[in-house]
């Protein structure tokens, strides 16, 4: 579990929108003394804000398998296709301009 590997003993893996682990994430995560909670956990603004200031300092990153603008996807299809095919490695991002 690439997830898992990445974080050290005793890290925590929480997943937005939170549910309970798969019982293979939940026993990776026993293994490698990870805690996974199986507890839903609500986004809120203030811990988005904190999240998204650790991606532009670098300290942490996500891996997007395609970006998108949110105008574009409008005019195709390739970015439903993209998550429909099941083999995007990361999320896929739609880009929003302001």
């Amino acid at each position: 579990m690439r997830a898992v590997d990445a974080l050290r003993p005793g890290g925590l893996l929480v997943a937005v929108p939170g549910r309970p682990a798969p019982p293979r994430v939940a026993e990776a995560a026993q293994a490698a003394a990870v805690r996974v909670p199986p507890f839903p956990v609500e986004p809120d603004g203030a811990g988005l804000a904190t999240i998204a200031n650790l991606l532009a300092n670098g300290a942490v990153e996500a891996e997007a398998a395609e970006v998108f603008d949110l105008e574009e996807v409008a005019k195709t299809r390739e970015a439903g296709q993209a998550g429909q095919a099941g083999h995007a490695r990361g999320k896929i991002v739609l880009r929003v301009r302001h």
